[in-house]
Order: structure tokens, then sequence, then C-alpha cells
């Protein structure tokens, strides 16, 4: 009877693994639409440049607003806070499908360069938007404060399982997206992130309880109450700290590369690879890496100092652009198949570069919280991590539109258009594009090593 007792007080509580299945869904329902955003928005008639500008600012929203959302959630409590954020999420893709839905707008699997979306698309494309970049931005929190909370000394596991049932999230999206979209068209991936989001609406609302309610606590005893004046004072006192915003600024020539996964790598399939690629199944390489290499990757490079693995990740998703200059001058170019005729090679160097970028982003996610950490004065480790994910907001607001700017203006320079409607390109303004965002990896990681050779030379 003491044994039962006592595994029960080692395993994780009730709330613990509700807010992971509610991760698992809230996961399933961005990574269903997130790879063909750009694609989508293209194919309404938004031209060359919007899509990836108001993908970059969902990305951002996402991000930044975490910032003040968690501390909302932290007054009214996580459950009523996701509930409000599934409400907003749900509304959102739905309102992104809604033009063709019920607009009767027809989606073009040729993307035109010209704006010729008129209101009717416009207003329901940007409310979407506002309405999943307020409403992810309220999950994050909630769902991280959940473990921290009911982890206890078991921190390190939690987040672990946290972690991986993202991944899995992240699979399962993809996978039902692709079955749904072949079966239907683009536009009911967002009819899957609106039934995700409605699953993990009644999970929260049916079986998920605030930690301090289920640990018997006040809730009073959580956190103070911040007001919004309080939250600038505090983002004032984190970002005029030099050490922090010179991280945030050098560390985010990473995300920025991240942030072409969502913008260059889709128009680039589409454009002039293959006229339907299966960005969904290309983009599962991330959660897969991640998955099978994590462990590995952490047991053997878990003592590299973190600014050491950092620099590692960043030259890692410089090199994942240079591979695509490969198939580039192989004979027949980009778009002769290979394994067995299956895929062109062009798509299966993307999808190498997808795998390239998750191996950097193991070395590089986690243990950038971990030199946060210690890079914030003592006592404020809490702050300074609450903006961890603000060189994410930032490499997606910048990579959104410099992404299309490299892709339409440098890559598909002097380029020739085929009767299948794909791109030619010319092999050297091609292979120029990759090289550019190649250097931007290779100049951060650089950056990061001078900062941290800067670090050493003022020590706190």
């Amino acid at each position: 009877m003491e044994n039962t007792e006592e595994i029960k007080k080692e395993g994780f509580p009730r709330s613990f693994w509700t807010a992971n299945l509610t991760e698992l869904f809230e996961r399933g329902a961005y990574y269903a639409m997130a790879s063909f955003v750009v694609l989508y928005l293209g194919q309404l008639g938004l031209g060359d440049y919007w899509p990836s500008n108001l993908n970059g600012i969902l990305w951002a929203l996402v991000f930044f607003l975490p910032i003040l959302s968690g501390t909302i959630a932290d007054q009214i409590g996580f459950k009523k806070s996701m509930l409000i954020a599934f409400v907003f999420l749900a509304a959102g893709y739905f309102v992104m499908g809604y033009p063709v839905w019920f607009g009767n707008h027809e989606l073009n699997p040729i993307i035109g360069s010209e704006m010729s979306a008129g209101l009717g698309i416009l207003f329901p494309i940007i409310l979407a938007i506002i309405f999943i970049g307020i409403g992810g931005s309220i999950i994050k929190p909630c769902i991280a404060g959940t473990v921290q909370k009911t982890a206890g000394a078991k921190v390190t596991l939690g987040f672990g399982i946290f972690y991986m049932i993202i991944n899995i999230g992240s699979l399962l999206g993809r996978g039902v997206s692709f079955i749904i979209r072949k079966e239907f068209d683009l536009s009911y991936i967002f009819a899957v992130s609106v039934f995700f989001s409605v699953l993990a609406f009644f999970a929260v609302l049916f079986f998920y309880t605030d930690p301090e309610k289920e640990s018997g606590q006040i809730e009073a005893e959580s956190k103070p109450k911040k007001s919004v004046l309080r939250i600038l004072a505090d983002m004032v006192l984190v970002l005029k700290n030099l050490r922090f915003a010179l991280f945030m600024i050098v560390s985010s020539g990473f995300f920025f590369i991240y942030a072409q996964v969502y913008n260059v790598l889709p128009l680039y399939l589409q454009k002039v690879v293959e006229l339907d690629p299966a960005v969904d199944l290309v983009t599962m390489a991330n959660p897969f890496v991640i998955v099978f290499f994590q462990l590995l990757i952490t047991k053997k490079f878990g003592k590299m100092k973190p600014i050491n693995s950092i620099i590692v990740g960043i030259i890692i998703i410089g090199v994942s652009m240079m591979i695509n200059l490969i198939p580039i001058f192989m004979d027949g170019g980009v778009r002769t198949l290979t394994l067995g005729d299956w895929i062109p090679l062009g798509t299966l160097f993307i999808t190498l570069t997808v795998g390239l970028i998750a191996f950097g982003e193991l070395f590089t996610s986690a243990r950038t919280y971990e030199f946060i950490g210690a890079l914030a004065p003592k006592g404020q480790e809490g702050l300074f991590l609450g903006y961890a994910n603000l060189p994410l907001a930032i490499g997606a607001l910048i990579g959104g539109p410099a992404g299309a700017y490299i892709f339409h203006e440098i890559m598909c320079k002097g380029s020739v258009k085929l009767d299948s409607g794909l791109l030619e390109l010319d092999p050297f303004w091609n292979s120029m594009g990759w090289i550019i965002l190649m250097a931007i990896g290779f100049i951060s990681a650089f950056s990061m090593w001078m900062y941290n050779r800067w670090l050493q030379k003022n020590p706190m």
C-alpha cells in the first residue's frame, strides 16, 4: 500500500498530462497549416510579398505577445486563459478558410506576382492572423507554466516530455493535413486546424484544473499581479541591459534563417521544383530529427558550453542553406527525379535542409534558455527568460519580407516561365540566393563568437 502511494506521489498530476494533451492538439492545429500559409495566400491572389509579410507578422505576434498575455494568464488563471485562447484559435483558423469556403474565391494553382485580392479576401485574412496570433500567444505561457508548476523536482523530465509532445503534435498535424488537402483542397488544412482547436478546447473544459486549485493552494499565493505599466517598466529594464539586448539581436540571425522554412522553402518548391509539393511531408523532417536525435545530441554534447553549442547550431543552419547549391549544378537540375522517380532532386535537398535545420535547433534552442538564465542579473532570471522568444519574433518579422525579397528579386532574377507554369531559374542567381542565406547564417555565427569574446572581456 505504501509503495502504491509513493508511486502516486512520484507521478505527475492530472493537470500536467492534460496540459500536454492540449499542447499536442494545439501544435497539431498550428502545424497542419503552417507549411502552406505563404502558398495559400499566394493562391488567393496576394502577390509576391504580402503572403510572406503576413506570415512574418503572424509568427511575430505568437512569439512577442506572451510578454503581455502571460501576465494576464497569471491573473485570471490558466484554465480561463486557455479556453479563451482556443476560441480565438478556432475562430482564426475558420476565418482563414472563409474566403474559399463561403466567399466564393477560388485558389489559383499558379501563384501570380501581382496583388489581385480584394477586401473580401484581405479583411478576413488579416482578422484571422490577429486571432491566431492572440490565441497562440496565450497558450504558450499557460502550457509551459503548467509544466513548470506541476513537474516539481522532475522539471527536466517534465520539459523533456513537453518538448517531445510538441514534436509529436507537429507530426500529427502535418500528417492529417496531408490526407485532408489531398482529398479536398488546400483550404481544408484550416478545417484540420479548427478540428484540433475544438478538441483542445474540450480537453481543457472537462479535464484541466488550474495547478493551484489541484494542489490545494490559494490562487492569490501564485504570482503577484502586474499592471500594464509594470509590464512596460519590466520591458525597459530587460531591453536596457546591454548584454541581453545584444544577445537578442545576434541570436535573431538563427531565427531569420529558421523562418525561411515557412517562407523561401515553400515558394521554391512550388514555383521552381514541382506544382503540387508535399510541403507538409517535407517539413516533417524537422520533428522527426528532433524526436529521434534529441537524447543523443543531449548526451553527446550536453556538456558543451551553451554559447559554443549555440554557435555550432547557427553554423549548421548556414550549411543547411548551402547544400541547395548541389542540385542546381547536377545533370538535369532541381527537377530531375530521384529515389525511384518518386521525388525531384530539389525536393530531396529541401528535405535535407529542413532536417539539418532541426539539428541546428537541437544545438541552439534549449541552450538559449540556459544561456539567458545565466546572463540575467541574480534574482531576475524569470523576468529575463520571459523574453527568450524575442529573437524568434524579430527573426520572423524581418525574415518574412526579407525572405520574399531574396526569393523573388535574387533567386528568380532572369528566370523563364515554362509551359508547366514552373520557373526555370538562372543558375547564377539561383545560387546567389542560397549563398546569401548561407552567409547570413555564417555571419550570425561569427557575430555570436564576437559577442562571446566581448562578454569575456567585460565580465559582470
